[in-house]
């Protein structure tokens, strides 16, 4: 038996489709929200820079008809103070002029870069854990010829990002905000899903339970055209086959017990009567000549096993009808078990070793627990080796009889077979000596008592073959 694990209901259908369909969705919900997310960032930082671009490119095409070209100090404030916020105007590194962005503060990079360059450069950096945009802007001026010239006249501007960062970080928060709120509404449309795919599997479930224990009219009905209805359909019609199939199977097994027990009781009759006539061949063979002496003790030899089996077969067929009656009563099972010996002429054999203390009782039916010894005994001493052991204890609640010999025990392929009706250890052997339905009979003899019979080998050898029969229980048939 198998023991359910605490997380062994993780493997479980419905945790791993609530896990995949919540992942799934959890996961679009990211991806949508982080691209909505970047796309919204990127919009804000580049209306933001577009915007301070665009106006001081403005603020230079209205302040340069107003400068004198090499420009002068004034010339250079003028600019510098027509721009808006933190600007600084430089010509030719000579000579500058700014209000709150010194020369130092602007980055290299955008510096070196707008050298010899005549448009517009852009740089984004972190001052102080503040983001800053920079802009420089080299100014142009027409030449003699027309054509826009650098006028050495450079322009640098700078802007906080940070209105700009608050609010992208309020976006960031929104958007896992979003994710964390999909996340429950996600599990409850997992659990619906789940829901609505383990229903039918469940019934599905049950259903196969209940044709396992043999309630062969079990149908389901299918609901929908799905995959799922299919199944169902395609059940009910495995169930419809199988339960067309066992009925013609029981018709037939039906069909051959009432056979087998037919012709057993016909048979009986004239079998009687034989029994009887062979019975006055055994009597005057001594007179016979030798060879019909012969052939009437092979007749009368062959005619007592036939009359064995045709009894057993009627035995078993009283057992599968449900017709066998069990007739209780106290015993002292030593004594009952030294009588079945006795009467087969089997207490004094030398073969056979007994240990039967007195003052084991139980409430048996005397009969067929003699059918049981004589079955087990006699098995043992025909294909088993000698001395055979017959050994019976007992509990407070228990009997045992344990029947053992000192043979080569039993094939252990053939071991579990040894109770079947009919069954041969060798399948070439056409005959044996017993109907080959004796142990079969024990066993059923034994399960009407409430006990059973097991066999097994012996770890010093041989076989043994135990009854075990409750003492004061009820019968359970």
């Amino acid at each position: 038996m198998t023991r359910n694990r605490p997380w062994q209901w993780l493997s479980g259908l419905r945790p791993r489709l609530l896990a995949a369909f919540a992942l799934a969705t959890v996961l679009g919900a990211a991806a949508a929200s982080g691209a909505s997310y970047v796309s919204a960032r990127n919009t804000m930082l580049g209306s933001a820079q577009d915007d301070f671009m665009n106006e001081i490119k403005r603020q230079v095409t209205e302040t340069l008809p107003q400068l004198a070209v090499p420009p002068g100090q004034a010339d250079l404030e003028q600019l510098a103070g027509a721009l808006t916020g933190s600007a600084l105007v430089t010509y030719e590194d000579s000579a500058s002029s700014g209000r709150g962005l010194p020369l130092s503060s602007v980055p290299r990079e955008l510096r070196d870069s707008l050298k010899g360059n005549d448009h517009i450069e852009f740089q984004r950096v972190l001052v102080d854990e503040v983001p800053m945009f920079y802009v420089g802007m080299p100014v142009l001026a027409p030449d003699a010829t027309g054509a826009s010239r650098p006028t050495g006249i450079e322009v640098y501007a700078s802007m906080s990002l940070s209105d700009e960062q608050r609010a992208i970080g309020e976006l960031a928060q929104w958007a896992w905000l979003t994710v964390a709120l999909v996340f429950p509404l996600a599990a409850a449309l997992a659990l619906l899903a789940a829901r609505g795919v383990l229903r039918p599997v469940r019934q599905l479930n049950v259903a196969a339970r209940r044709l396992a224990e043999g309630k062969l009219d079990t149908r389901l009905r299918a609901r929908g055209s799905d995959e799922l209805a299919d199944l169902v359909n395609t059940f009910n019609e495995t169930a419809v086959a199988l339960d067309r199939t066992v009925g013609e199977l029981r018709q037939m097994e039906a069909a051959a017990r009432r056979f087998v027990a037919d012709v057993s009781h016909e048979l009986r009759t004239p079998l009687t009567a034989m029994s009887a006539v062979t019975g006055v061949l055994d009597e005057d063979a001594g007179q016979l000549p030798p060879d019909t002496a012969v052939a009437a003790r092979l007749v009368s030899e062959e005619t007592r096993k036939l009359a064995r089996l045709v009894q057993d077969l009627i035995e078993i067929s009283r057992f599968d009808t449900d017709r066998a009656d069990l007739r209780l009563d106290d015993w002292d099972l030593a004594t009952a078990i030294g009588d079945s010996l006795a009467a087969r002429g089997w207490r004094d054999s030398p073969d056979l070793v007994t240990e039967l203390p007195e003052g084991i009782g139980a409430r048996v039916d005397r009969r067929r627990l003699d059918v049981i010894v004589a079955n087990l005994v006699g098995n043992a001493l025909r294909h088993g080796g000698p001395p055979v052991e017959v050994k019976l204890r007992a509990d407070a609640t228990m009997v045992l009889v344990e029947v053992s010999d000192h043979g080569p025990g039993i094939d252990p392929a053939v071991l579990p077979h040894v109770f079947e009706r009919f069954y041969k250890a060798d399948s070439a052997r056409a005959r044996s000596d017993g109907s080959g339905l004796g142990l079969a009979i024990a066993l059923e003899n034994a399960r009407m008592h409430g006990g059973g019979i097991y066999a097994e080998n012996r770890p010093e050898g041989g076989a043994r073959f135990t009854l075990h029969l409750p003492r004061f229980t009820e019968v359970a048939r």
